[in-house]
């Protein structure tokens, strides 16, 4: 009998697709998990089906434990900043990663990383990086000398766990940047691909599965192998956000493979396998005696049977869409009609980067430097066929795990191949390279420094090559756009932080007037030491405009300095003066069609007062 509809399993749904971390892998809600988000201490850990490790919870509260730090433009490193969308930060990626997602809360399509593999050698990423952690603020913060280095041993009881937990934290906060019908994928070897895909189907969703692509890295093979077996490939495992959109576009079909010497009526066509795929006991009705019509030639049965059944058989007969071979021996074929295609593309196949290997991403940085200034880059044709099966014109690629700046070279090919405009991310972490390496030697201390000096390289090189070979594509257009990247810069927030702790040789009155005065002298750097484009960047970041947006002072407002901030889908007029003049707040109070950031120390009662009863929720006092 029909029911009304289950709202409940509806609900249920929706908070899957929202939070399927909060599910089991059998797609069940872990309660205690949810009980986690309302009231840590009230649960009653039970077991079940699901994938545990050392760490995991506070991994996942890392994940969600609000940044405080920002990010600073750093225009000197920066590359025709005004010419393309394109960003590379330097700094902790989780830190980073929580800084873009209220901005760029799925409004990334596409993420490639190629995180460290789990080799028990360098481990950099221990999250210690919040603003009350000397450790890396000192390291990166920013010294010279970038991020130590920690090691993660097989011996220390918790190999896998500590790459799972770093693993963890970031996967979670890149999901809520990943478009509703956005794609990662995750490059990996044999050390942790198994824990990676347990993990991948906790965070993203069992159902959300693509597929793990293999690629073979190696050319030649490794006769040093312990065990004996040359281990000559790695992985690529590929998650969607959604599996209700199709994850990738497939590959392109070889028209050219289709002709018309027949001069069918139905228009060009090519010949397509007819056999089957299953044996006699699992589709009886595909194997049968196969007999052209016309001239009784019997082409019997081959062992797997037909692809179709008799009725289906008989209407291509009828249809005149049978190939037949003037021999029994042959295989009968049917026309594959062009018009008749639902799309150009066919499936993409899980066997990726042919003839492409390991070498190859190791030379493109040689030819790039002169010097080996990076070991084992991935090769950005690799990369290239990855993402060119899901970035389209105008979208985002985020690569947080940023190396040698692989991805963003390979966007930028892919660009100039089709004469497309895609942006990327880059994060890399400022960690510091070996002092015996060729980079640090050449003056880059930092893999960061690798990172940009690459892209930069890059772009010079396609701007050289568009200026002398004048290509016809280019002309009557901007051949520079989307050529340059802006650098930003993860540091501490420019707001004073309160550092103060009382003394408990004086009174409790000393104490409070102590406070007092280091509260007035920390509000005074606000106004004398800040500087006022670094301040706007990070409350505009937190205020989820994007890091390309700009700003205009506003010439209607006389005794203060207002700007109008755009990002191509939000903007807000910003003041950053103290105090907030009274002609400002009078001119605010008939216009109030758009939202009004301001200091809050600008404002004193009267002001606060006048401007939230006109502007309501579009005042925003920081």
């Amino acid at each position: 009998m029909p029911f009304t509809p289950d709202w409940n399993k509806e609900r249920l749904e929706t908070l899957k697709s929202l939070f399927p971390d909060l599910f089991t892998v059998e797609g069940k809600l872990n309660t205690d998990e949810l009980k986690k988000l309302i009231d840590p201490q009230s649960i009653n850990e039970t077991e079940r089906y699901e994938f545990r490790w050392f760490g995991k919870s506070q991994a996942k509260r890392n994940a969600f434990t609000p940044s405080n730090a920002t990010l600073v433009f750093d225009e000197k490193r920066s590359v025709n900043p005004d010419q393309a969308e394109n960003l590379i930060i330097e700094g902790e990626n989780l830190e980073v990663l929580k800084l873009l997602s209220s901005a760029y809360r799925e409004k990334i399509k596409c993420i490639y990383i190629d995180p460290p593999y789990n080799t028990g050698k360098d481990f950099v990423y221990s999250d210690n990086f919040t603003q009350d952690k000397r450790a890396y603020w000192e390291d990166a913060g920013v010294t010279e000398e970038g991020v130590k280095i920690d090691t993660n041993t097989e011996t220390d009881g918790r190999y896998h766990s500590n790459w799972l937990n770093m693993m963890y934290s970031r996967l979670l906060v890149a999901r809520q940047l990943l478009k509703p019908d956005g794609v990662i994928f995750i490059s990996i070897d044999d050390n942790e691909v198994h824990n990676l895909r347990k993990l991948c189907d906790e965070v993203f969703g069992i159902e959300n599965f693509v597929c793990e692509f293999v690629w073979k890295s190696r050319q030649n093979k490794d006769n040093r192998a312990v065990t004996g077996a040359s281990t000559d490939h790695e992985y690529i495992a590929c998650y969607s956000k959604n599996c209700e959109y199709k994850a990738l576009k497939g590959s392109q079909r070889k028209i050219e493979q289709y002709s018309n010497p027949d001069n069918d009526p139905r228009g060009d066509w090519a010949s397509g396998n007819m056999v089957g795929l299953l044996p006699e006991n699992l589709r009886p009705n595909c194997h049968y005696d196969l007999i052209n019509p016309e001239t009784n030639i019997n082409y019997g049965k081959p062992k797997m049977g037909w692809r179709y059944d008799k009725n289906t058989m008989n209407w291509l007969i009828e249809e005149k869409r049978i190939l037949w071979p003037s021999s029994p021996e042959g295989r009968p074929r049917r026309k594959v009609f062009l018009a008749e295609l639902s799309d150009s593309f066919t499936g993409f196949s899980s066997i990726v980067g042919e003839n492409i290997f390991t070498k190859d991403g190791t030379r493109e940085v040689e030819e790039l430097f002169g010097f080996r200034a990076f070991d084992f880059p991935k090769p950005t044709d690799l990369i290239k066929e990855l993402i060119g099966q899901v970035v389209s014109e105008g979208e985002f690629l985020l690569d947080f795990f940023g190396g040698s700046g692989a991805s963003g070279q390979a966007l930028l090919n892919l660009n100039l191949q089709d004469n497309s405009n895609r942006k990327f991310i880059l994060v890399q972490i400022p960690e510091a390279t070996d002092e015996k390496s060729e980079a640090y030697k050449a003056g880059y201390k930092k893999i960061s420094d690798i990172t940009i000096e690459r892209n930069k390289r890059v772009v010079e090189q396609i701007l050289e090559e568009k200026k002398t070979q004048q290509l016809e594509i280019f002309k009557g257009q901007d051949s520079n756009k989307g050529l340059g990247f802006k650098v930003f810069k993860l540091t501490k927030s420019k707001f004073p932080r309160v550092e103060w702790t009382p003394e408990p040789d004086k009174s409790d009155a000393e104490n409070i007037e102590a406070l007092r005065k280091y509260i007035t002298e920390k509000e005074a750097q606000l106004v004398t030491l800040f500087n006022r484009d670094e301040l706007t960047t990070e409350i505009l970041l937190k205020k989820g405009f994007n890091l390309n947006y700009t700003t205009a002072k506003q010439p209607q407002f006389e005794a203060n300095e207002v700007y109008l901030a755009k990002d191509g889908n939000k903007e807000a007029l910003i003041c950053l003066d103290a105090p907030l003049s009274d002609k400002t707040v009078d001119y605010l109070k008939t216009h109030t069609d758009k939202v009004f950031i301001c200091l809050e120390r600008a404002l004193d009662t009267t002001k606060k007062w006048n401007l939230k009863h006109y502007l309501g929720d579009k005042l925003q006092a920081f």
